[in-house]
């Protein structure tokens, strides 16, 4: 991919989850952007709480990936390199939702 290209894309991924850091925060969350591949992947790691929560799933799908996607459409597919699954032993929900 153009480096240009790959700038711009990022620059709008980022605004896009600029959107939804509050909410990922409120719970002790956040999500950085690791890679753009050429057919227009995104791989990110969820952080924080969001890293070892049983809600991980549902957050990637209806929240981070329903932003990116919408501000940026040309966007194939997100992934989280560390999506914790809810039958995970060590899933953890954040401590305000206990």
């Amino acid at each position: 991919m153009d480096t240009h290209l790959e700038e711009e894309i990022h620059d709008r991924i980022d605004k896009a989850l600029d959107s939804i850091r509050p909410y990922l925060e409120t719970d002790g969350g956040n999500v950085k952007i690791l890679d753009i591949s050429d057919d227009l992947v995104v791989r990110l790691e969820l952080l924080g709480a969001c890293g070892s929560c049983p809600m991980s799933t549902m957050t990637l799908k209806a929240g981070v990936e329903e932003a990116i996607k919408k501000a940026v459409p040309e966007i194939k597919a997100v992934e989280a390199i560390n999506i914790t699954h809810p039958d995970d032993p060590n899933a953890r929900l954040p401590d305000n939702m206990l």
